[in-house]
């Protein structure tokens, strides 16, 4: 399970020196008699958060650490065969942590088992002998394996070999300055994370003069007369089919093939590398005219085999009291819903949960988490963003925290920008039952990714005319009475 601690920057990584502008590992005062490579000295990582070592001269470790999240050092030298890891563990259920050349899936280097110590900062070093001694600087990446999905593992450092050489080092970005989050914690480095203009990492500005230039044209747009009968509900939507499933996702793990769990993906190609203006020069299989926007969610699996799609629409509303004041996504928005990480059970009832189509449900699972529906009745799952944008922002660290909430029904505060609320509607050909399971785990760690690539000569009009007006239309700004 996932401990509750105070969480402290990965960015501030204060056992690391400074030479010209690049933060160099060191070791720990008392553990001087072998090069180390500080487990905090990540380039990249998945899952992991950076906290204080307990015992004197321990300086960082990083923890809450499950299976499948990694650690990426760029620029290490191996320096031998013989390799150690000092690690802490109080999860009885151990794994092992595995360390790949070039990427997370990239030739094994070594393995190293991971049992209980007996408590999170009770420490053990653990030995392993590398398959091979590779010459020059490399990549290595460090993955969490265990047969569950919660928390197993702390790590403190790494040695990869003596050989006579000099410590192994890992070069990483100059820390940012940690901002704090709304409850008071401090964000941890994104994966993945890019840089703006200030040098604040994860944060990525908007261009304000092509959102300036998008604005202009949409207020310019005239509203349309509203015929009787047309059901007066602020809507549009997309339907989308299956353009891929890999192991990739360009939010989380860009650049990163193969880093993430297997991923449905609907409109336009994605890989690992897709920015959101590669995406106008893909062919989508969106039907809303102007939408090359790319969306994906983790594959759902039974029995360990891809469960096929029935539908994918994506709903675009709005939420807030007075809808008029909805403006159109700003160019190259990006943002995520939901929390792969999230391991727990959603027994009938619970809110955000699959459902049958038609209220068909005539059971549940024997693990109680999913819907067993009668035939003619479809696996449904319906997923919200949020539709509140702080007007700076087109991501974030965590890729959320330029997105909020509306306050009584407003868009206000840190997130003064009301944007489409979107609703992914996914539509599995399975009668749910047992033997399902995501590729990012239990049914309550679904999500979603969204990479905006509309075309604003499209979504404008959808915005003023449906939105705005609080009328519902299809895939162009025409009404509808159903």
């Amino acid at each position: 399970m996932r401990r509750t601690r105070v969480l402290i920057a990965a960015a501030a990584v204060a056992a690391l020196g400074v030479a010209g502008g690049v933060y160099m590992a060191t070791a720990n005062a008392d553990e001087n008699t072998a090069p180390k490579l500080e487990a905090e000295a990540f380039s990249a990582q998945s899952g992991a958060q950076t906290e204080g070592t307990r015992d004197t001269g321990g300086g960082k470790n990083v923890g809450w650490l499950a299976n499948g999240d990694w650690l990426q050092y760029d620029d290490v030298s191996i320096g031998g065969a013989d390799l150690s890891v000092r690690i802490a563990a109080q999860n009885q259920a151990g794994g092992a942590i595995e360390l790949h050349l070039g990427s997370p899936a990239g030739p094994l280097l070594a393995t190293f088992p991971v049992a209980s110590t007996g408590n999170w900062q009770t420490w053990k070093t653990v030995t392993a002998t590398a398959t091979s001694v590779p010459a020059g600087k490399q990549t290595v990446v460090a993955v969490m394996k265990s047969a569950q999905q919660w928390d197993f593992v702390n790590i403190n450092w790494f040695t990869l070999g003596t050989g006579g050489r000099p410590p192994a080092t890992a070069t990483v970005a100059p820390p940012a300055s940690a901002s704090p989050s709304k409850t008071g914690s401090v964000t941890p480095t994104p994966t993945g994370g890019t840089t703006n203009g200030s040098g604040t990492a994860g944060w990525v500005d908007v261009d304000q003069a092509a959102w300036q230039q998008q604005l202009a044209a949409f207020d310019k747009i005239q509203q349309l007369p509203i015929p009787g009968g047309t059901t007066r509900v602020s809507e549009f939507h997309t339907d989308c089919s299956v353009s891929g499933e890999a192991p990739d996702d360009p939010i989380v793990f860009p650049g990163l093939p193969g880093a993430s769990h297997m991923h449905t993906f609907f409109g336009p190609k994605v890989t690992a590398t897709s920015k959101p203006a590669d995406l106008f020069g893909e062919t989508t299989n969106c039907n809303a005219p102007g939408d090359n926007s790319a969306y994906w969610v983790p594959q759902l699996q039974k029995n360990g085999q891809p469960v096929k799609m029935k539908s994918f629409r994506v709903y675009y509303g709005s939420r807030l009291a007075d809808p008029s004041v909805t403006k159109p996504f700003p160019p190259g928005l990006v943002m995520i819903a939901g929390d792969a990480k999230k391991q727990a059970a959603t027994p009938k009832g619970q809110n955000g949960q699959f459902w049958c189509a038609g209220s068909a449900e005539v059971g549940r699972s024997a693990d109680g988490n999913w819907p067993v529906c009668a035939p003619g009745g479809n696996l449904i799952f319906q997923l919200t963003f949020t539709d509140c944008w702080d007007g700076k922002h087109i991501d974030s660290p965590d890729h959320k925290s330029h997105m909020g909430n509306a306050v009584n029904g407003k868009c206000q505060g840190d997130f003064p920008v009301a944007i489409p609320n979107l609703s992914f509607m996914v539509n599995y050909d399975s009668l749910g039952g047992d033997g399902l399971a995501l590729s990012s785990g239990m049914a309550s760690s679904m999500h979603g990714d969204f990479m905006n690539a509309w075309k604003p000569e499209n979504l404008n009009p959808l915005v003023k005319v449906c939105l705005d007006a609080k009328a519902k239309c299809g895939i162009t700004p025409s009404f509808t009475g159903g």
